[in-house]
């Protein structure tokens, strides 16, 4: 390796420094900020923004990057290929864009919350019309700097590498044999007893301690991360300070723990970095359909099996202080609670067999929007309409339609396809990891995710962006990224009903 490649790597170490301030902030925002300072925050967050969009674009960032040379180490090698990605994106961007877009963001989240809690698409109208219209500037500058169309220029920013044309026929094929799916699982699921459901209230101080009991169980380190109330749970923070949130409802402790798994599983990613690399862009989670695996391998692979349910059942119990011998709370009974199939409105709350419904519509509607074919005013009816066909469900307001998520507000436009590929791998790598070490789903019976974080440290975790993410997939399973193991597990846990799914 050169010195220019050596001052690249002490530049890019500000650059992580910079990021860690603005994850902390952005936290902030979602969980402790009182709401007079919104205005401000917005304002705060387009400077930091612009600060960084001026350190990655600087001339001498250029001069570098054509002068270094890492040498023969592969980690430098993708190191050097990663800041040159980065690189191109920043610069297709005038630096007024990205903080224009930063404060739109930042102020529609806020109009969010409360048109989300009232179901009124009309309150945030204007300002969601100015995310987008700063959404598809970014998509079209960033598409032709890098010979992308517009959504897919998007969909890099989340997930590099990653294009329609990847994405389209997975799709395609789950859309065809979706409804039909659903229908042969719920005819199972019919004629079988029904699960017994779980009277409350549950308290949210014990929901909460219950969290955290898991959260440790999984691998989680207390003294490098929380977890927090959000309106819209979500997994953020800083290098080494791993911050989650969740949201409870009395009625029903099962979304706030399931969540907090959900999230758990992103952040054990997060804390299984490389730490040699932790400061540098090869160091960081090799794009957001890995992140997404692991948060739905943890929730939907492993936490909602058998194995585990039979470990989690006296544990809630006691974190509920119920009775021994108290109809429902067995591990069978679980085991159904958490298996229950049953479409419904909410994305977040969805179980396995439905979630990818949900994120076809989402999918469909967001191309849509981004190319101009679909009018923003529109996007109510056309959520409603593409909800029904299916899942067969009537959507009864916005803030269970439309409104329910924070992705647009936030300009997320690009991210929803990575949670439904990052379920595809998420079986593939659950599979995989069974069969390399078959004590894994025994140690999750007895509470032990040792073997499980061991394999995923390792095949996962530990190879950051090294890596593209297609590559990890296929060194990791022996085969490139389908849907045959996602669809088997379906199959086996919701059909066949077998002991081991």
């Amino acid at each position: 390796m050169n010195k220019a490649y050596l001052s690249l790597e002490r530049h890019f170490a500000r650059l992580s420094s910079l990021n860690d301030a603005i994850g902390i902030l952005c936290w902030d925002k979602e969980v402790i900020m009182p709401s007079g300072a919104a205005e401000r925050r917005a304002e705060n967050l387009a400077m930091l923004e612009g600060m960084r969009h001026e350190i990655l674009t600087a001339p001498a960032v250029a001069e570098l990057l054509e002068q270094a040379e890492p040498g023969d180490d592969i980690w430098r090698r993708a190191n050097l290929e990663e800041m040159r990605r980065l690189h191109a994106h920043a610069t297709a961007l005038p630096g007024e864009l990205v903080e224009a877009s930063t404060q739109a963001t930042a102020r529609c989240e806020m109009v969010w919350r409360t048109a989300r809690e009232n179901g009124d698409f009309a309150a945030i109208l204007p300002t969601l019309s100015e995310v987008l219209r700063l959404t598809r500037e970014v998509a079209v500058a960033t598409g032709e700097k890098l010979g992308l169309s517009p959504y897919d220029a998007l969909l890099d920013t989340f997930d590099p590498g990653t294009r329609q044309t990847d994405i389209d026929p997975v799709f395609t094929q789950l859309a065809a044999g979706l409804p039909e799916l659903i229908g042969t699982v719920l005819e199972k699921q019919n004629s079988l007893p029904a699960a017994t459901p779980l009277p409350g209230p549950f308290s949210v101080p014990r929901q909460e301690a219950l969290g955290r009991q898991l959260m440790q169980q999984l691998g989680f380190d207390v003294t490098r991360g929380r977890l927090d109330v959000s309106t819209h749970p979500f997994c953020g923070g800083a290098t080494h300070d791993v911050r989650l949130t969740t949201r409870y409802d009395e009625t029903d402790f099962i979304p706030a723990m399931m969540g907090v798994l959900h999230e758990t599983g992103h952040a054990l990613y997060d804390m299984g970095l490389p730490e040699t690399w932790l400061s540098q862009p090869v160091g960081q989670a090799g794009g957001m359909t890995l992140h997404e695996s692991q948060s739905l391998l943890m929730e939907m692979q492993v936490c909602r099996s058998n194995a585990f349910a039979g470990w989690l059942a006296p544990k809630l119990q006691a974190a509920f202080d119920v009775p021994a011998g108290t109809a429902g709370w067995d591990a069978q009974n679980i085991h159904r609670l958490l298996t229950h199939v049953q479409p419904g409105f909410i994305r977040v709350d969805a179980d396995e067999v439905t979630y990818p419904a949900h994120i076809l519509v989402r999918y469909e509607l967001e191309k849509a929007l981004i190319s101009g074919d679909l009018p923003l005013a529109d996007l109510p009816a056309a959520f409603n309409e593409r909800i029904h066909a299916l899942l067969g469900l009537h959507v009864p307001d916005d803030g269970r339609g439309c409104l329910q998520d924070i992705h647009w507000p936030e300009g997320l436009f690009g991210y929803f396809p990575c949670y439904t590929l990052g379920a595809l791998t998420a079986a593939q790598l659950r599979e995989a990891a069974c069969k390399q070490v078959p004590q894994i789903m025994p140690a999750i019976a007895n509470g032990d995710f040792t073997p499980l974080l061991g394999w995923l440290r390792e095949n996962v975790h530990g190879r950051a962006r090294s890596a593209s993410m297609p590559q990890i997939v296929q060194d990791a399973t022996g085969r490139k990224l389908d849907a045959s193991a996602y669809l088997a597990h379906i199959h086996r846990r919701y059909v066949e009903r077998a002991e081991d799914a």
